[in-house]
């Protein structure tokens, strides 16, 4: 699948994380438009990032979201090719210029097995489910952990109560 990415580090109440939210929504919508003008429309899709840390215990069991690294996202269809992304990045500068346009960046992300779940509540509720999703899910059914964690986030974070918040939460494997 093709995504518009921004890096960073951090957890997702970072200011860092804001501002590629703050990029990555014009730059998705003016494509959106653009396509739409063009006879192809689409819905644009929810947010979406990669995690991942050196230690991956930092997310399942002391939580600390300073080791944190992460690749905010939002996916664009394969037809949206790379001079369009370029005519879009033009337009979204003269009209906004928002704070990580320059990190912004065009990519294919490949994933293959996946374990996943639906979770529902707040980020911070999410380690148990995480340690239970790494340490017996993964292992009970023979795979080990290739890749990295991947959410979709189905709520606005920035505007909805945490307990509200609908997230899937993916990790890739593979067979042992």
């Amino acid at each position: 699948m093709q995504y518009l990415c921004i890096d960073g580090d951090g957890g997702p109440a970072s200011e860092d994380f804001a501002l590629a939210i703050e990029t990555l929504y014009p730059v998705a919508y003016n494509l959106k438009f653009g396509s739409k003008q063009k006879g192809r429309d689409y819905v644009v899709p929810p947010l979406e990032a990669l995690w991942w840390a050196d230690d991956m215990t930092a997310f399942t069991s002391h939580f600390d979201k300073s080791k944190w690294k992460w690749t905010a996202m939002i996916m664009v269809p394969n037809w949206i090719q790379r001079h369009t992304y370029d005519g879009a990045i033009r337009e979204v500068f003269a009209k906004k210029n928002p704070p990580k346009l320059a990190e912004l960046e065009l990519r294919y992300i490949e994933e293959e097995i996946c374990v996943q779940t639906l979770h529902i509540g707040p980020f911070e509720d999410e380690g148990p489910v995480l340690k239970e999703m790494h340490d017996m899910h993964i292992p009970q059914n023979e795979c080990v952990m290739t890749g990295k964690h991947h959410e979709i986030y189905f709520s606005d974070f920035r505007n909805t109560e945490p307990e509200k918040l609908r997230t899937i939460l993916r990790q890739p494997v593979e067979f042992k």
